[in-house]
């Protein structure tokens, strides 16, 4: 389907959803935050910043809050997006316009907006610890080098080979991944390095 090349065709093409659509915009455009379309859907903007965006699924529609790091949820209304992947994104969802209370809406909107001028402090990821299977510890181990060299790899391509070895469902499948991975690993070659920038 063609993305919409205006908010209206966005909130006509999900017509199960679309009184419910106008309710969230009506209420989004009363506090004040430009309108515009992103990502093909209506997102309203203040300061320049993105704050929310309305959305019609299947089961559901509602408000993605772009950047809720400063954003409180007294209500406990706001579910963590992307299947709880996403560290700043939330969702609130409604699966019938009766759920929508415009006050309260307008109410989290306003402290999004507020939240949005806050500066921006970027996030330091902490890497999670690779959790090696035992076949390729072995192997690294029977190698002289060989752990020092998994060790200097980057923490994705580690998690790539852990992840390689411990999805091999058979013994004999494990120890061919591991005849192929022990000398990229030596080599200090990521599994997937040959499908960069292809």
């Amino acid at each position: 389907m063609p993305k919409a090349k205006t908010v209206e065709a966005y909130i006509e093409s999900k017509s199960e959803w679309s009184e419910g659509l106008s309710l969230l915009r009506e209420v989004a455009l009363s506090t004040g935050m430009e309108e515009t379309l992103k990502w093909g859907a209506p997102t309203y903007t203040h300061g320049g910043r993105n704050v929310v965006s309305l959305a019609g699924f299947k089961d559901y529609f509602g408000l993605w809050f772009h950047d809720c790091t400063g954003l409180e949820d007294p209500a406990g209304v706001l579910q963590q997006a992307k299947g709880g992947k996403s560290e700043t994104m939330r969702q609130w969802r409604f699966e019938s316009t009766r759920q929508v209370k415009k006050r309260a809406l307008k109410d989290y909107l306003k402290r999004a907006m507020v939240a949005s001028e806050a500066p921006r402090v970027p996030r330091k990821k902490v890497a999670k610890e690779v959790e090696l299977p035992a076949e390729l510890e072995a192997a690294l181990g029977a190698v002289q080098g060989g752990r020092a060299a998994f060790d200097g790899l980057t923490p994705g391509r580690q998690r790539d080979y852990a992840e390689h070895i411990a999805s091999a469902k058979r013994e004999a499948t494990k120890l061919s991944r591991l005849e192929k991975v022990v000398p990229l690993i030596l080599a200090g070659v990521g599994l997937n390095d040959k499908y960069r920038n292809c």
